[in-house]
């Protein structure tokens, strides 16, 4: 991967998994010059040792983003993992703003798959407005709808291998699951070579459903894993039992009513038109991630 356009190039949120890896390609593709930012520079300190500008800036803080996006030619927004009502859109919003202020050229945006009023997920309203927000702002962008990442198999599978029960409230819906280094490398291509306006579906190459995946990890471990459909309430509840709090257990039960309802049942080729790499499949990762999944030791 290659520039074709001019930097400097800035990415927000790169202490995060996402933006640092984003960050990685970048100095990899031996593009420049790179600006990143964070709410914690000191976390950064590896990368300003590597020539790379650390600036601070706090999204929910809109007067540290002026000097943030000055001199950036185009920039990365990784959306915010925030969960306060409204709070997510106001950052994205204060963002946009800013960069479009600064003068920058090109603004990729991190959203999510079909995140229009009929989607269950809880923040898909936030990635709705913050869609409307940079069409709103003038400047070309690259909106990269990702789908859910294949990576969080990596949390609940070894329980479900160890149980030999997967449980979910996401009927037999399908989703079309992307690794996060596909997402990362989509993100790395967007902002290097994108131009003009166009919003990608960033996904992987095909549709998987909760018991195609229960159907893997009983392959891949030898060990039977059969997939139980619960209620969306009976979830929940569960979850919360388990200790999580309520908060987090009704957004993760939005995705999975999300599943259920389709909104997530996508494919499309944007990660390989952008990166000229077919994306991995939910089987390839868990086979490479095979010692992970096993069960914990009783």
């Amino acid at each position: 991967m290659t520039s074709s356009l001019q930097g400097p190039f800035l990415i927000t949120g790169a202490s995060g998994h996402l933006g640092r890896r984003v960050v990685d390609l970048v100095l990899d593709a031996q593009a420049g010059p790179l600006i990143v930012t964070t709410r914690h520079p000191d976390k950064l300190a590896d990368l300003a040792a590597r020539g790379v500008e650390v600036r601070a800036a706090d999204f929910t803080k809109p007067e540290t983003l002026a000097s943030a996006f000055a001199g950036a030619h185009r920039v990365l927004i990784v959306s915010t993992d925030d969960l306060t009502p409204g709070q997510r859109f106001a950052s994205h919003k204060a963002a946009i703003e800013a960069a479009a202020a600064a003068g920058v050229r090109h603004i990729v945006y991190t959203s999510l798959t079909n995140p229009g009023a009929d989607s269950p997920i809880s923040f898909a309203g936030d990635h709705a407005g913050t869609e409307a927000a940079l069409v709103a702002c003038g400047v070309p962008h690259s909106i990269l709808r990702n789908n859910l990442y294949t990576d969080l198999f990596l949390m609940t599978a070894p329980q479900a291998i160890a149980s030999g029960t997967l449980y979910a409230a996401a009927g037999n819906g399908r989703v079309g699951y992307v690794t996060r280094e596909d997402c990362a490398r989509a993100a790395a291509a967007a902002l290097l070579t994108a131009e003009g306006s166009r919003t990608f579906d960033i996904t992987g190459p095909g549709l998987v459903a909760q018991a195609d995946v229960a159907r893997m990890l009983a392959e891949i471990s030898g060990r039977p894993v059969t997939y139980v459909p619960l209620a969306p309430a009976d979830l929940r509840q569960g979850m919360v039992q388990q200790g999580l709090p309520a908060e987090l257990a009704a957004l993760l039960v939005s995705i999975d009513e999300a599943i259920a309802k389709g909104t997530l049942a996508v494919v499309s080729s944007a990660v390989e038109d952008l990166t000229g790499r077919a994306p991995t499949s939910v089987r390839a990762f868990l086979e490479a991630h095979a010692g992970t999944l096993a069960p914990p030791a009783s």
